[in-house]
């Protein structure tokens, strides 16, 4: 098309249909700012629409996907909350609370901005369903919303929408529609004589009756009565009101009707121009009857509330002298009963009196806590005189304990020990006063005072909360006290005075009426203020009453709360001094007896020394013996007794070595324990001994031990990696392990092993692991050899081969491997090869895990372990996937056995990702559950909560030792002297003592 003055630009703002929309005047863009900023200083502080909205007047609406505010016409009011409203300016609607619309100045009452546009000679077609009327809106949305839109105006409904033609660019936006049948070209020739229109001037000046119409608008059309949605050429209702806006009530004729050129309205017929005149001067008329109507209603409406009004008031005043004549006959019947009754309530309030006297007000007036005060004030133990000295001795004896483990020389270390034996003198007289005060005190007894103290407070009290200040709350407490004992103390006196003042006036009726007294009264000495004395009387029964049982307020339990608070602070004060002191105690004739013997000497490695001598001097004749029964083995003289005496001298020889090899253990355990202790010089005065080595390896290296020395077996089906032999040592079957070592490995191997072993040392059999007894390096080749305890036949690989373990044995031994498990992981130990040939089932019911290689790292375990179960692999996912090992891992494994020995000769199922699959198969609902936890990929099991398990619970395992071990000192071991002192301190926890008393030696291992 030609550009030409009878088109209009625009811009679309909203789309309604597939053929409706809104725009805006391109020109008009800076006047929508310009209101858009009045409405966001004018709305905010406008008043809210109350009442009946009226439908054309023009409102602030606050648009509530943006918050922002714009003018808005009301449609529809919904309820008393809620009304339907259009933005004028933009032509969408929405449901808005009366509270989001507000009244809006005059000089915003202007026409609104946007337009309603049709597009000519388009329809909607009859059978659109929902989702092609919503694609046909969303098309046409997207071809012109926002953008600048063409329009040529053809027409105009009566609700001023605009039937145009319109472009978008080099579009026809009415033949798109078309062509993507989201809309149909109306069926009925274009006639504008059939159509109610209205066109100002300027549009009739500028239209031309012989335009051109679309090619599309002169088809054939089908019957009228199959038309749906209305396109130009329908019939608009000509009973002159808006269809939409049922406040348009403008007359068709009289404000809607606009000539336009006598051709194209000389086809409507005069009688159907007479028929719309006269059904719009009826509606004149229906209009006024209806406002009379509504003014009659209104007057009624008014008379009817008067009229309720008068009634609710003759009914409350009904009510009211109803309340008054009941609460006359109350009050009469009351009367005729009053003496009887006040007397009876008196009687009962008396009762109540007397049993709340004989209640102890110590908690409500805090009689025990006074109590509590003067015991923790008054008969509170003091520290020791000498503990304040003693702890200052402590701190020096430590410095050069500290400085003596540092130094490297053993020319300055001399003159150190020299001052550090000075202050040990020093400090060992101290301790000797300190022992003496501490002997006077009573501690026993008053650490007895004090629980029990404390816990008839806990009783009444209950727990202890943390308050804001406590400070001064003896002295608070003891003036609230005073005040509150004075003012009972005048309630009781007035609660006395007025009963006596009832036995005195009760005694002279009596008297009065008694015919046989010989007391004369007269009638007024009787009766004058009985009222009076009742009234009294149980007025101060009631108060005292009330003090019983009225609950204290909030001020009054903040005090008592204070004085609590404070009082269990000071025992728990004083109860910490006591422990203390009384740990000092014990540490203190602990240092007194260790040292002793050492004040006026030094330790020295003599005996370990004479120790090695005889081992080396046993070992050389263990090797000659060796040597003669090699010779004799080899020689044609084959003499039995000779040879059974050789080898019984071997045995003989070699349980003397390993017995000189255990005292060099125990000599070795008594300088590592005066090293720690007191001597940390040792190492350094005395490095021919190896303290240091010993050491460092936790008690498990020794130099003392040769593997030639063994009478071992090669063990080649166990083992083809390693050197693996067997052998006794005292009547116990032990292996030797061998591990290539060199100088950068030795030191890594010996801490790995050494670890371990601190593990088995500190809980024994209850630690779940295997027994680390020696560790020792070959002279002659780079090994290293471990000797272990040998369990034959007890790896769970033989036994499920041999003899399965029955369920209950299953979870016994498998809880003692989770045990083990948990004292690896605890320690930040992963052992990262756990398989059936290093999982032991001792005796059947104690379960161990075994070692690993030590000369491997975590990673390089985890990739070596190869052995699979019936084709299932024990690395977990996780670290087959790149990730590296973990205490995680580790759990896979060991639910990986779990279900091994649970399933039995049960076909396994393997999932595609390799891991077990455990539904399908038989077995407890608590084992499955356990392993369901264990068997998947994320938040797997720790071995704590494996422990803790349903399935463990049980099944507590019994530790059993490989052999029979004497009987430990048990329940019939003396207790020593100092463990009788204070047997209630010992299960107070509190600050440990060596924080200032023991040495610091442990830095220089």
């Amino acid at each position: 098309m030609e550009e030409d003055s009878g088109y209009n630009k625009v811009v679309s703002c909203h789309v309604e249909d597939a053929i409706t929309f809104w725009a805006q005047d391109i020109h008009r863009h800076s006047d929508i700012l310009k209101t858009s900023r009045s409405l966001a200083e004018i709305c905010p502080l406008a008043s809210p629409v109350f009442g009946n909205p009226d439908l054309t007047r023009i409102y602030g609406g606050c648009f509530s996907e943006d918050k922002c505010w714009y003018r808005c016409k009301v449609l529809k009011v919904i309820n008393i909350e809620k009304c339907q409203v259009l933005y004028i300016d933009y032509g969408n609607s929405e449901v808005l609370n009366r509270s989001e619309i507000v009244e809006i100045p005059e000089n915003l009452q202007f026409p609104s901005v946007a337009k309603k546009y049709r597009l000519w000679g388009l329809q909607i077609s009859a059978n659109q369903d929902l989702n092609h009327f919503d694609q046909a809106r969303r098309f046409l949305h997207s071809l012109i919303f926002e953008k600048e839109i063409k329009t040529r105006i053809k027409a105009m409904y009566q609700d001023g929408t605009i039937v145009a033609e319109a472009e978008c660019g080099l579009l026809d936006i009415g033949e798109e529609m078309a062509k993507k049948g989201f809309a149909e070209r109306c069926k009925s020739p274009v006639n504008s004589n059939s159509c109610d229109t209205k066109m100002d001037s300027s549009l009739c000046q500028s239209r031309n009756s012989n335009s051109p119409a679309p090619v599309w608008s002169s088809r054939a059309s089908s019957p009228l009565s199959n038309r749906v949605g209305m396109g130009f050429g329908d019939n608009p209702p000509l009973n002159g009101r808006n269809e939409k806006n049922g406040s348009n009530h403008v007359p068709f004729i009289k404000e809607k009707m606009v000539t336009c050129d006598f051709r194209r309205v000389s086809n409507i017929s005069l009688e159907k121009i007479k028929q719309d005149q006269k059904m719009i001067e009826e509606n004149e008329k229906l209009k006024a009857e209806k406002e009379a109507l509504r003014v009659k209603n209104e007057d009624l409406l008014h008379q009817c509330e008067e009229l309720e009004s008068t009634v609710k008031k003759l009914t409350c005043d009904l009510e009211e002298k109803k309340r008054y004549k009941e609460t006359f006959e109350v009050l009469e019947n009351t009367l005729s009963t009053y003496i009887g009754t006040t007397v009876r309530n008196l009687a009962d309030k008396f009762e109540k009196l007397k049993e709340a006297r004989q209640v102890s007000l110590n908690a409500r007036f805090g009689e025990d806590l006074s109590e509590a005060i003067k015991v923790v004030t008054e008969g509170c133990l003091a520290a020791p005189l000498s503990l304040e000295k003693l702890e200052k001795i402590w701190i020096d004896y430590n410095a050069f304990q500290e400085e003596i483990c540092a130094c490297k020389c053993v020319d300055e270390v001399q003159s150190l020990i020299q001052r550090r034996n000075e202050v040990q003198q020093s400090l060992y007289s101290t301790v000797q006063e300190y022992i003496m005060e501490v002997d006077d005190l009573p501690l026993s007894e008053r650490l007895e005072t004090l629980q029990k103290l404390q816990d008839s407070l806990e009783v009444v009290y209950g727990q202890v909360y943390e308050v804001e200040s406590s400070e001064g709350a003896f002295e608070k407490f003891a003036e609230w006290k005073n005040i509150k004992l004075e003012e009972f103390s005048r309630v009781r006196n007035a609660t006395d005075a007025s009963l006596q003042n009832l036995v005195t006036c009760f005694s002279r009726i009596i008297q009065f009426f008694d015919m046989m007294s010989g007391i004369l009264l007269k009638s007024e000495d009787v009766g004058d203020n009985m009222d009076d004395v009742l009234k009294n009387a149980e007025l101060n029964i009631s108060q005292e009453l009330n003090i019983f049982l009225t609950e204290l307020d909030e001020a009054d339990k903040k005090i008592i709360l204070n004085v609590y608070s404070e009082v269990m602070q000071k025992i728990n004060q004083e109860r910490n001094l006591l422990s203390v002191i009384y740990h000092k105690y014990l540490d203190s004739i602990e240092f007194t007896k260790q040292i002793v013997e050492w004040l006026e000497t030094s330790p020295n490695v003599d005996v370990l020394l004479q120790i090695k001598k005889r081992v080396k001097k046993l070992k050389a004749q263990l090797r000659w013996k060796l040597v003669e029964r090699n010779n004799l083995e080899e020689s044609d003289d084959d003499s039995e007794p000779k040879m059974a005496k050789i080898k019984e001298e071997i045995t003989g020889l070699r349980n003397n070595v390993f017995e000189e090899i255990y005292k060099e253990q125990e000599e070795y355990e008594k300088l590592n324990h005066l090293v720690q202790k007191w001597f940390p010089e040792l190492p350094l005065l005395h490095p021919e001994a190896g303290i240091l080595q010993y050491m460092n390896s936790g008690g498990l290296l020794t130099v003392s031990l040769e593997r030639d020395l063994l009478d071992a077996e090669p063990m080649r089906e166990l083992s083809t990696k390693r050197p693996l032999v067997c052998s006794e040592v005292q009547g116990q079957k032990v292996l030797l392990k061998g591990y290539a070592v060199d100088m950068n490995t030795e030191a890594e191997v010996i801490e790995r092993a050494a670890k371990y072993h601190r593990l088995w040392r500190e809980q024994k059999e209850e630690s779940g692991l295997m027994q680390l007894m020696f560790l020792f390096l070959c002279k002659s080749d780079p090994l290293a050899y471990l000797m272990v305890p040998y369990y034959a036949e007890a790896s769970l690989g033989i036994l499920q081969t041999t003899a399965p373990l029955t369920p209950e044995e299953t979870l016994k031994v498998m809880k003692g491997v989770a045990r083990g498990l948990h004292t690896l992981h605890k320690a930040g130990i992963i052992h990262g090869s756990l398989h059936k040939n290093n999982v032991f089932a001792v005796n059947r019911e104690q379960g161990i895990v075994g070692d690993f290689d030590f000369t491997k790292s975590v990673s390089q375990r985890a990739s070596m372990n190869s052995v699979l179960l019936n084709g299932l692999n024990l690395i977990s996912p996780e670290v087959r996937q790149g990730q590296p090992p973990s205490p995680a891992s580790d759990m896979y494994a060991f639910g990986c056995l779990l279900y091994w020995l649970v399933l039995g000769k049960q076909e396994f199922k393997i999932k595609r990702d390799g891991t077990p699959e455990v539904d399908g198969h038989y077995m407890d609902a608590k084992v499955k559950s356990l392993l369901t936890k264990l068997l998947c990929f994320n938040n797997r099991m720790t071995s704590e909560e494996v422990l803790n398990d349903d399935c463990f619970l049980l099944h507590e395992v019994i530790p059993v030792s490989v052999e029979s071990e004497p009987t430990e000192p048990g329940n019939g071991e003396a207790t020593t002297e100092n463990e009788v002192v204070l047997p209630a301190i010992k299960n107070y926890v509190t600050e440990p003592f060596p924080d200032n008393m023991e040495t610091n030696s442990d830095a220089c291992v």
